[in-house]
């Protein structure tokens, strides 16, 4: 509880704000763009949780438990767009798909069109091209953990359905796919809550939602109070997704109850099903990543790569490294005594405590900043020196109010699969609640504790808004570099640093993998 409350301080000064009286402005927001905000908001949710639940769970399914050609370096590729900055991806299927575009400009060549009005293309700075931009980067939160999930499944379960008369198809959807449901809406909540809290993308591409309006209220009328009010209503979206989820689960559990694991089976395709399943986890891989780098790399090379990386690169990828390793580790460190005290006294008021913490992610990393300064800045007053705001102990902690629920979620639907009979027998033989964690429950868990820190560390790498705030003075990290440049439209200029910042995650991305594949009960080593 106590961490809890620390956790949950700068949300508690944002929503603080909501006593704050600011009648007119809230009519005049209802009367001209608050419609749009929340009907934008609700189809960003809907396009992007069904597109991601669709992707990450297929793929995750295709590369573990079938003979997918290439599934070895699938089961690592397909996580490279969390790498991808999602407002860099907007930029570049911006540049390539607009009218000005070589996508456009060689049909027109092709085909003999001179203007808009000869043709019909899709335009990306929609709502659609929101949706798809948010939709390829996001797909890896659930894959992640969705994969993870059916690591950790027994063989004898799938076994004992097949000889129940269920086919792979069916034995997926009424064995498999009900015992990963925690680790797949625990996905595709985060990819919600990073959709609802994005800026870029919706910004670039001219889409109302309410971080948009959180900007536009806090910057352009300057009433931060109703900026913190309009985050406060974000907020309730969140929770009302993690409402909806608890409520259609009811009373069911998802436990595994044997311990017998032996090295998972790959179903065997046929020639055309290998290629067809090829082919829907490559097309993710391409579009979510593959092509916006390769596209990025030829705007960095005719921008000029020295022009661009110039002297302070390795001071500015240490940086971002030193952050967002040791965010990552904070808050899965945090995460994991807030998920297992609410396993061991699943109260009322724990469970609001735990909820409470992890609803930074709902709020845009600037209020955060702000909910953030104001106990630091006190602080450091009445100390009488910038012990906290003049550092990366400030940046550090926003981070973790920012995404504590992104290790929470990850951390709290592996503890959920650890059936409660084994904690009791621990109990029963003496054990401590502390020492059950420890020789019971980390060795189950060990892999989601991963992901959980990957999670975090690739979103460090790639949050804007809380850094340029509150870093400190001269401290810049690749995010901000590349920002700077986007903002500017010097895409070309953008570009080196961009691929910097996904040149840094790959390595984590791959280790992970390895881990979480070595990791399966009973593997060998």
């Amino acid at each position: 509880m106590a961490v809890a409350a620390l956790v949950a301080l700068p949300v508690l000064v944002v929503a603080a704000n909501l006593l704050v009286p600011s009648a007119e402005v809230w009519e005049h927001l209802a009367a001209t763009v608050l419609p749009s905000y929340v009907a934008n908001s609700l189809w960003l949710m809907l396009g992007v949780g069904g597109a991601v639940a669709v992707g990450g769970v297929g793929t995750a399914w295709l590369v573990t438990m079938c003979r997918v050609p290439c599934h070895r370096t699938l089961e690592w590729a397909l996580l490279l767009p969390m790498a991808m900055p999602t407002y860099v991806v907007a930029y570049t299927y911006t540049g390539l798909l607009d009218f000005a575009g070589p996508v456009q400009s060689t049909l027109r060549a092709l085909f003999g069109w001179h203007s808009a009005r000869d043709y019909w293309f899709p335009e990306i700075r929609s709502l659609g091209g929101a949706i798809a931009v948010m939709a390829m980067v996001l797909y890896p939160y659930v894959y992640m953990l969705a994969r993870a999930a059916f690591l950790e499944q027994s063989v004898c379960a799938l076994e004992a359905s097949r000889t129940l008369g269920r086919r792979p198809w069916r034995a997926f959807l009424e064995v498999a796919l009900p015992l990963a449901r925690p680790a797949i809406a625990a996905g595709v909540a985060l990819a919600l809550m990073e959709t609802l809290n994005d800026f870029g993308t919706v910004h670039y591409f001219a889409v109302d939602t309410f971080t948009t309006g959180i900007y536009r209220t806090w910057l352009g009328l300057g009433q931060p109070a109703v900026a913190a009010q309009l985050g406060a209503v974000l907020m309730l979206f969140v929770l009302a997704l993690v409402l909806v989820e608890r409520m259609s689960r009811g009373a069911a559990r998802f436990h595994h109850t044997t311990g017998r694991y032996r090295q998972l089976p790959r179903l065997p395709l046929p020639p055309l099903g290998a290629a067809a399943a090829l082919a829907f986890c490559a097309l993710p891989l391409v579009l979510g990543f593959l092509l916006p780098a390769a596209v990025l790399a030829g705007w960095a090379v005719q921008a000029g790569w020295r022009r661009n990386l110039g002297g302070d690169f390795l001071h500015l990828a240490g940086n971002s490294l030193i952050l967002a390793a040791v965010a990552g580790v904070v808050a899965a460190l945090v995460a994991l005594p807030l998920t297992y005290a609410q396993r061991l006294r699943p109260t009322r008021l724990v469970k609001a405590c735990v909820r409470v913490a992890g609803l930074g992610y709902a709020v845009p990393g600037s209020v955060i900043a702000v909910g953030t300064l104001v106990p630091l800045t006190a602080i450091d007053r009445s100390l009488g020196a910038l012990v906290l705001t003049g550092t990366i102990v400030a940046l550090v902690y926003a981070y973790l109010v920012r995404f504590l629920a992104v290790s929470a979620n990850a951390v709290e639907a592996s503890l959920g699969k650890v059936t409660p009979s084994m904690e009791a027998a621990a109990r029963t033989l003496g054990e401590t609640a502390l020492g059950t964690l420890r020789r019971v429950h980390l060795p189950l868990v060990r892999t989601s504790l991963l992901s959980a820190v990957l999670l975090v560390f690739v979103d460090v790498m790639k949050e804007l808004p809380a850094t340029l705030i509150m870093r400190p003075f001269n401290f810049d990290t690749l995010a901000t570099r590349t920002f700077t440049l986007a903002s500017d439209e010097r895409l070309a200029d953008a570009a080196a640093p961009a691929l910097a910042i996904m040149l840094v995650g790959l390595l984590p991305v791959v280790l992970l993998s390895r881990a979480i594949t070595r990791s399966r009960p009973g593997a060998q080593p």
